[in-house]
């Protein structure tokens, strides 16, 4: 029997890597919603909502799952949807108590003690910083995504700037999730903040890693550790790899955090990412944030090295099964997204053709190449960026060792032609 899986903001690449899923020609995979509803511009959730229950409703058939990879708005819509039609999914609360950050150190402040000193900064008047926080620290909405609108600030001078770009900005996100923040009975600390409201963090120090999991039926698993290293003098991230070439002690202290952390938050039926800063010689760790969802962007990692996407687990939750993946064995010894960016904006005059990637791939073994940017262009009118580079292309890269994988992305870079004008 053939089951009809609906995505939210299901797009090519994901769809491809889908259809390699265990199992894959059992489902039928249907995309509700497009990217461009999903990720530019502005979020009219509750439009949004009622498009894919019209969808749904005239889908002529049964449906049996409503799945998401994608942050907010998808990670808070395939809860509602679910809830509409009777379909297994994390609770919306869990959901927003990971991605509301004020109120996620509030619940991890009750079972852990690794994470940074925080406070609320009321934009109104003229914010200051709160003085249990010395510089440098982060400014950033208690929602958003992408690293959209966080600034790394160091003085009061900086601290100004990122305060008029945050109100400038937060809208976009802060009052769609505060649609969601509605259909839920909050606790006082958290509904007189609301969605649009502004974290201070202390920065941290450390390389960057996290680890990857699922609750299912009250147990949380953590399957996999992965690295997320920058380029150099930079908060922009270079690569994320699988396997973490952490020590054993600081991978492991990673997942008994995010196993408490996870089950505090009331997560279950549902996929997770837990971001931690790592030193790597003491194997100290101090939580950044959680992600109440897998990272699409993981997925052929996760395939290359295992032999299964990561994409398997939301599948088979969003059926209600069990969601452990079968013992299986991928091609390479480490597999990493490589992001190739540009320090400065400009206007795409050229992109390579895709004759040109072609023979990049075939010529280079283990290397995916998926262009982020058009010719014409404009950089910083690029949806989902952070806040100090823009993406040329994402490169994932399979290889026997890491530096056998970094030669590779030196080639692919040297061999992608792009052209830019001031």
């Amino acid at each position: 029997m053939v089951m009809d899986v609906f995505v939210v903001g299901l797009d090519e690449e994901n769809e491809r890597t889908l259809h390699r899923i265990p199992g894959a020609d059992e489902l039928r995979f249907h995309g509700l919603l497009t990217i461009e509803d999903i990720q530019h511009g502005e979020i009219p959730i509750e439009e949004l909502l009622e498009k894919a229950q019209r969808e749904l409703d005239a889908f002529d058939g049964e449906i049996g799952a409503i799945i998401g990879y994608w942050d907010f708005p998808v990670s808070t819509m395939v809860p509602l949807l679910c809830r509409r039609y009777g379909l297994p999914s994390a609770p919306l609360e869990a959901i927003v108590k990971c991605e509301h950050k004020y109120w996620s150190r509030l619940e991890q402040a009750k079972v852990i003690d690794e994470f940074p000193e925080f406070d609320i900064v009321d934009l109104a008047g003229q914010p200051e910083k709160p003085e249990k926080i010395d510089y440098p620290l982060w400014l950033k909405p208690v929602k958003s995504f992408s690293s959209e609108l966080a600034f790394k600030v160091t003085d009061d001078e900086t601290f100004d700037e990122a305060v008029r770009e945050i109100r400038d900005g937060i809208s976009r996100v802060g009052k769609p999730f505060q649609f969601v923040m509605d259909q839920l009975r909050l606790p006082p600390e958290i509904a007189d903040i609301g969605g649009e409201a502004c974290l201070a963090e202390s920065a941290l120090s450390g390389v960057q890693a996290a680890v990857e999991g699922y609750a299912y039926n009250g147990d949380v698993v953590v399957y996999g550790a992965l690295d997320s290293i920058n380029y150099e003098g930079t908060t922009s991230f270079l690569r994320h790899q699988y396997p973490s070439q952490l020590p054993d002690e600081a991978q492991t202290r990673m997942s008994e955090i995010a196993q408490r952390v996870i089950k505090q938050m009331g997560l279950d039926h549902g996929t997770f990412s837990v971001e931690f800063f790592v030193h790597p010689e003491s194997n100290q760790v101090c939580l950044l944030e959680i992600n109440p969802r897998h990272s699409q962007s993981h997925a052929e990692l996760f395939e290359d090295v295992d032999g299964v996407p990561n994409h398997y687990r939301v599948v088979q939750l969003g059926l209600g099964r069990d969601p452990s993946t079968p013992a299986r064995r991928g091609k390479w010894g480490i597999s990493a997204k490589w992001y190739h960016r540009r320090f400065e904006d400009g206007v795409v005059e050229r992109v390579p053709t895709a004759e040109e990637i072609a023979e990049i791939e075939q010529r280079i073994p283990g290397v995916q190449i998926e262009l982020v940017v058009e010719e014409g262009q404009r950089l910083s009118d690029l949806p989902a960026q952070d806040s100090y580079s823009f993406e040329l292309a994402d490169v994932v890269i399979g290889a026997a060792s890491e530096k056998e994988m970094a030669e590779k992305f030196d080639r692919v870079v040297e061999a992608l032609d792009f052209r830019f004008s001031a």
